[in-house]
């Protein structure tokens, strides 16, 4: 399904997928970019653009005319607050955390090696395997872990896609070896065996000087991550170029406030449109995908145009359904999935080719969209 949405942002000529190809590194059959390279290209492109103006400065408040607010979890106070007071208090909030990033040099390659799951692609990744003992030493550390906590004033709530480990390895002692740790695929070479448990570390920009730690998502306090990784084999010298950490993602109650071109229910006029991860998806092609359409959206309204909504069959259209039209009590953000695309028209068992039955229906529907869109 990600890859499906792929393939409908390049087909809508997007250019943070222009970006992410010339920017990529390597990472088996995943996408995955040098995020410095990956800015400048963006940066230099929106700055170079003959019809876009950059002004540099705060907004504090919803402007009056034509705007997308597409500010994510960069979304200051200020902002936040004229948001908030717009809707009524119905803002809602999940805490996301990110990978910690390991310096390539101080990683140990006599006790780790290279492969891709199950062979595919080229062997981009870096394997930590652990045995039993390791693993259970390594567990046990992590529930003994000391982490960041929330305010007091504000609940504590984690994305179930993006969850941080620690809080996995609380849901079970082999919550962790089904999820980022899971070894099936992965035969060490040096014994011919498949590990216990396996740490994966993917390539985090073009030198190679860098590996993220794979699915790692974390809150644990800095001083907790340094002695806790580094009873990963592997990692016992490692340097972290950068710690995991946690932050607070904000969304809107997308059925509730937003309407099916991405424009805001409330206000004195239907020119608010929304964007990105503040419409209640998640992830970063997901994100990408809602600014593709509000952009579409908003341009066609500025020429005085009628709006034409995506395809449901589509991926970007199935994301369009579920955040408008959801159940508005307890919904939360989603990742695109094949649960939210209509199921064929025609009974498929083989589960690949029903997949890909459905992947062709919804591109060619999509083009048929980006051609009436244009």
């Amino acid at each position: 399904s990600a890859g499906l949405l792929k393939d409908e942002l390049r087909m809508a000529g997007s250019l943070l997928m222009e970006a992410a190809a010339e920017c990529s590194v390597p990472a088996g059959s995943a996408l995955a970019v040098d995020r410095q390279l990956f800015a400048e290209h963006i940066t230099q492109r929106l700055l170079t653009h003959p019809l876009i103006e950059v002004t540099r400065e705060e907004v504090a408040e919803i402007p009056g005319g034509p705007c997308i607010i597409a500010t994510g979890p960069l979304t200051s106070d200020a902002l936040s607050d004229s948001l908030r007071r717009l809707l009524g208090g119905d803002y809602l909030y999940f805490y996301d955390a990110i990978a910690p990033i390991v310096e390539a040099d101080s990683i140990d390659y006599s006790r780790v090696f290279r492969a891709s799951r199950y062979g595919k692609g080229d062997p981009d990744y870096l394997n930590c395997p652990m045995d039993r003992d390791e693993y259970e030493r390594f567990y046990n550390a992590l529930l003994e872990a000391d982490m960041v906590t929330p305010r007091a004033f504000e609940d504590e709530r984690v994305f179930e896609g993006c969850m941080p480990v620690e809080v996995m390895a609380g849901r079970g002692k082999d919550t962790l070896r089904f999820g980022p740790m899971k070894p099936v695929g992965l035969t060490d070479p040096r014994t011919g065996n498949v590990p216990y448990a396996v740490v994966q570390l993917r390539i985090e920009n073009r030198d190679a000087s860098a590996y993220n730690m794979v699915g790692f998502q974390t809150r644990l306090k800095w001083p907790e991550q340094k002695r806790v990784f580094k009873l990963i084999p592997g990692l016992e010298n490692a340097v972290f170029m950068r710690y995991g950490s946690i932050h607070r993602n904000t969304f809107i109650n997308g059925p509730m406030f937003l309407n099916p071109d991405l424009t805001l229910k409330v206000g004195v006029s239907h020119e608010t449109y929304i964007a990105g991860q503040l419409t209640g998806v998640e992830g970063y092609i997901e994100s990408t995908a809602m600014g593709v359409l509000a952009g579409i959206n908003a341009a066609r309204k500025l020429k005085g145009l009628g709006f034409i909504a995506p395809p449901g069959e589509s991926a970007h259209g199935s994301l369009i359904r579920y955040i408008t039209t959801s159940p508005p009590e307890g919904f939360q953000p989603s990742n695109i999935n094949f649960g939210l695309i209509p199921a064929p028209d025609i009974k498929i068992k083989d589960k690949k080719k029903r997949r890909a039955y459905i992947a062709e229906k919804a591109l060619a529907a999509w083009n048929e969209y980006i051609r009436a869109v244009e």
